[in-house]
């Protein structure tokens, strides 16, 4: 990692996310959408279709497909992971907004809120991954508690609460994306 890197990441620690309830999600999407046009962002969701915590991001993926968004990387079908997440990236058009979107682990109180930031996350930093800073936006979504054994809580968090959060994140980027649509046009 370069110095300018690790400065950027110090930088960005420090700043402050914003912890939301799924309501709230919309507002966020918004804003971005009077920033930058639909063509011009790319969602990337972050995870695994391999545990049931961090499948939220393929779930996220897969839905904003559904719901016509056009530039998706990761889906329950081609997952952005880890071991993809790099090459992927490289992909991404440099004039594009990229929102990334991944699950974490958290305070008890905090599972089932959404932290939101106007600059990047990180992916895996609560199990202990070594993977590049990704968006300019992002959603860190509390999907369980933070506890001694992360894998392990990622793997064993509830399905049906993840699909929840996934359906909350994608429903509020459709709604935003509606929103510019009836008043951009």
């Amino acid at each position: 990692m370069t110095v300018y890197k690790r400065e950027m990441v110090r930088h960005q620690s420090r700043e402050a996310r914003k912890k939301v309830q799924g309501e709230d999600l919309v507002l966020f999407f918004k804003h971005i959408y009077q920033l930058h046009s639909p063509d011009e962002i790319t969602f990337v969701c972050i995870g695994t279709d391999r545990s049931t915590g961090d499948a939220l991001g393929p779930l996220t993926g897969s839905l904003l497909q559904e719901y016509g968004v056009n530039h998706v990387i990761g889906t329950l079908a081609s997952p952005c992971d880890a071991d993809t997440l790099e090459k992927r990236l490289a992909l991404v058009p440099s004039h594009h907004a990229i929102i990334a979107i991944d699950a974490c682990l958290g305070p008890k109180q905090a599972a089932g809120t959404y932290y939101l930031a106007e600059h990047a996350l990180i992916p895996g930093r609560s199990v202990g991954g070594k993977l590049p800073p990704v968006g300019h936006y992002s959603v860190a979504a509390v999907v369980n508690e933070n506890g001694p054994r992360p894998y392990s809580i990622l793997q064993m968090t509830s399905l049906h609460f993840v699909m929840g959060m996934s359906r909350t994140i994608a429903e509020a980027v459709s709604e935003a994306m509606k929103y510019r649509q009836t008043f951009h046009i």
